[in-house]
């Protein structure tokens, strides 16, 4: 049962995190919230970008920062899949007689940083597959399970073409989140020169270790999710597949392929923690649609019509948000951040001075009081457009 004193521990964890990231890495803020919420949802990251953005930079820091076993594998066209996962080895035992010893990889670690993933080969692209789903490792038929937590955080080149192979649709779907690492702003490019010029090395200090990564882990996935907010994330994820029922127009125009079933598990998870970073009981509409880009853009595969008109895949998806939106009716009343409780109830319930925890009577009850107060806000709005067409009719008439 998640507790006050949960969410508070939680958001001066983060708190941390974030100040000690910014000690290393200048600017690209949503950059670092995208990345750092992946980790404690447990999920891949995928960064992409020109050279020199900082992106291996960010992934040391995270391994500083979360003070955990980091490793980092350059993928080459040349490297092989034993170079990653390990392999068994011929040693001599204290009786001088052979035998085959496992000789772990650099996989075997918490904090995989797998530089330039598309310039090797498909063959060795895919030994990352089982750890990145399964978190186990298969070498010659025994399976090994990874310390957790375990992430892989991957970078790539988009501007590079030749000696590099893209990924597999497979290996894409593996990963929650692709975020592009923009260019610094002028100020930022001044701040990098400066802070450069001192020292190249890192200097963040460790915010937390990997047992409160995973109590914070916990903590998210205890935050309840709305039916309402529920059936529109899946909504949104459905409306990306050109053929499904909920098909938006956009999908049915740009859309060849739509996101996978993981897209709406990566959805909520992200959007739980999102909530408690801001310091909310529950996940709210803007949520979901703010983390609908780093989810979905990796996962939708673009018709012919939408590369010839140069439509990108976050075009796509803001006008599927916009699509679906529209269909949930939700208006800016609605996508505010409602508390689970309010004020009024917490101060008739608390005494004051004293932090205790919310019980579920009391969480249900302030559910079933959002769902009302969302209800009404919907019918209000459909009794106005009903009121408007009426009196457009009326005018029509005379």
């Amino acid at each position: 049962m998640v507790t006050e004193q949960n969410i508070e521990k939680f958001s001066v964890q983060c708190k941390d995190i974030f100040k000690q990231i910014e000690r290393d890495v200048v600017g690209q803020k949503e950059v670092v919230e995208a990345t750092v919420i992946a980790m404690i949802a447990g999920g891949n990251v995928l960064l992409e970008g020109v050279p020199g953005v900082g992106k291996t930079r960010l992934v040391r820091t995270l391994g500083r920062v979360f003070n955990m076993p980091f490793a980092r594998i350059q993928f080459t066209p040349d490297l092989m899949p034993a170079d990653v996962t390990g392999t068994n080895i011929i040693v001599k035992d204290e009786e001088g007689n052979s035998k085959f010893e496992f000789q772990p990889g650099p996989i075997f670690s918490n904090i995989i940083l797998a530089d330039e993933i598309n310039r090797a080969t498909p063959k060795t692209q895919s030994a990352l597959l089982e750890a990145m789903q399964e978190h186990t490792v298969t070498v010659m038929g025994v399976s090994r399970k990874m310390q957790e937590p375990f992430f892989v955080l991957a970078t790539q080149n988009p501007i590079e073409q030749d000696g590099t192979y893209p990924l597999p649709e497979a290996q894409m779907d593996r990963f929650m989140f692709k975020i592009i690492v923009k260019n610094p702003s002028l100020d930022e490019l001044m701040d990098i020169v400066n802070m450069t010029q001192k020292t190249m090395a890192e200097v963040s200090d460790a915010a937390c270790n990997g047992e409160d990564l995973l109590e914070m882990r916990r903590t998210a996935n205890q935050i309840p999710v709305a039916e309402e907010v529920m059936r529109y994330t899946m909504t949104l994820c459905s409306a990306t597949h050109p053929d499904s029922e909920c098909a938006s127009e956009a999908a049915k125009k740009y859309v060849r392929l739509g996101a996978s079933p993981r897209a709406g598990q990566a959805l909520i998870s992200a959007a739980k923690v999102k909530a408690l970073m801001n310091g909310r009981f529950n996940v709210s509409y803007n949520d979901i649609n703010e983390l609908a880009y780093p989810v979905l853009r990796h996962r939708l595969k673009l018709t012919f019509e939408a590369v010839a008109e140069r439509v990108s895949a976050d075009e796509i998806i803001k006008m599927i948000v916009a699509e679906v939106s529209k269909r949930y009716k939700l208006t800016p009343v609605e996508n505010i951040e409602m508390p689970i409780v309010s004020e009024e109830v917490a101060n008739e319930e608390v005494a004051v001075g004293e932090e205790v925890a919310m019980d579920a009577k009391a969480m249900k009850k302030a559910m079933k009081e959002a769902k009302k107060a969302a209800k009404k806000a919907m019918k209000n709005n459909e009794t106005e457009v009903v009121e408007e067409v009426a009196s457009e009719e009326t005018e029509s008439e005379q």
